[in-house]
């Protein structure tokens, strides 16, 4: 399954629109991306599954880069 994970770069960082990024990755569940992002200085908003029409829209951005587990 491929995941969207919203996030701040600190992990003090208030969340704010304009400061998140984005990154995709795939894994089985959103709690084994989590548990690979614990390591990174990264403050965790948002992880969202993507699937079918959603999922197809964003592999046509070319910031889609997929990360894998």
């Amino acid at each position: 399954m491929i995941f969207k994970v919203y996030y701040q770069e600190k992990r003090t960082e208030v969340p704010v629109r304009e400061n998140t990024h984005v990154l995709y990755m795939e894994a089985p569940s959103e709690r084994k991306v989590r548990e690979s992002l614990k390591n990174r200085p990264y403050n965790i908003e948002f992880v969202q599954s993507l699937e079918g029409a959603y999922l197809a829209y964003e592999q046509q951005s070319p910031k889609f880069q997929l990360e894998k587990l």
